[in-house]
């Protein structure tokens, strides 16, 4: 596989950081080469996956790292994204990791506790509002979206609006209306109630049956279906990876992580590592959010909820 290096002549290009891209083969470079360049970013080079390891250590400066994956690259990739996972969390650079559906459970398993964006078979729209959340925050949507199509730029839009809606969501979880924090409440012994299987079934089951007379992004609450199917899966004494998490969750594989990785970080979420499988992790709600989940269908009772 070559490395490719490339040169530009704009003068705004040149007076920010280059962006590193390393790819799995050369049509994966060529195309996070045309993400980059066209979100107006400077691409610094773009090599092979083996040698991105040594050429990030040495890089003196780079606006971000982009790593796009096709296929299971073993110790190599497993290795590159715990070196990029730890250093975009320790403010080095910002990252973005872009991968088939295939590698969902790898690469969140290597990045998904860090504040690497991660990328599910994105589109064109997709990919550039990936790179902008990386490296400007969610306030350069508008930014990014000024070269993009019009329904490239409806999406970014979409896009913007969904990570809104997260914050919003965390925020009310968080707190109330004046503002104090709550918490979810301490498990304690004897306080779970015990749900029966059928009963998280038949509401998970009501909900999909919305699909068939509305559209299917009409409802959809991604966060509460994952707590829906964690919860079921805990009553059956099921161990849940990511992948089939982010099915359960009714929404594009990327919407879903991200709504993983940030009920992971207010501590609704726990992962935890397969003992039989290192490259392969599990989610678990908490005990607290057990215990509330629980104590919402003890109070809802007979009645149901969808």
């Amino acid at each position: 596989m070559n490395a490719y290096s490339t040169e530009h002549n704009s003068q705004t290009e040149l007076t920010s950081a280059p962006v590193l891209i390393a790819g799995d083969s050369e049509a994966s470079l060529r195309r996070a080469i045309m993400t980059v360049e066209a979100a107006g970013a400077r691409v610094g080079a773009a090599i092979p996956l083996e040698q991105a390891s040594e050429r990030i250590e040495i890089q003196p400066s780079a606006s971000a790292v982009w790593i796009e994956l096709e296929r299971d690259g073993g110790p190599v990739m497993d290795r590159l994204l715990a070196q990029v996972s730890h250093d975009a969390s320790e403010g080095r650079y910002c990252a973005v990791v872009s991968a088939s559906k295939d590698l969902l459970d790898l690469a969140f398993l290597g990045v998904g506790g860090s504040p690497v964006e991660l990328l599910i078979d994105g589109n064109d729209a997709e990919r550039a509002a990936a790179l902008a959340v990386s490296t400007s925050g969610i306030h350069q949507y508008r930014k990014v979206s000024d070269i993009a199509s019009d329904r490239s730029s409806e999406r970014l839009r979409q896009l913007s609006d969904e990570v809104g809606r997260i914050a919003s969501t965390l925020a009310r979880l968080s707190s109330g209306p004046d503002a104090t924090p709550r918490t979810i409440p301490e498990l304690r012994t004897g306080d779970a109630p015990q749900i029966p299987a059928e009963a998280v079934r038949q509401v998970i089951r009501a909900r999909r049956l919305r699909n068939r007379f509305f559209k299917e992004d009409l409802f959809a609450d991604p966060a509460w279906d994952m707590l829906l199917d964690l919860l079921q899966a805990e009553i059956a004494q099921l161990r849940v990876p990511v992948s089939s998490l982010c099915i359960a969750a009714a929404v594009p594989a990327t919407t879903a992580l991200r709504w993983l990785k940030t009920m992971t970080d207010q501590g609704i979420f726990r992962r935890r590592a397969d003992p039989h499988d290192g490259r392969r992790v599990f989610v678990e709600l908490s005990p607290e959010a057990s215990l509330a989940m629980r104590q919402y269908f003890a109070e809802v009772g007979p009645v149901g909820t969808v």
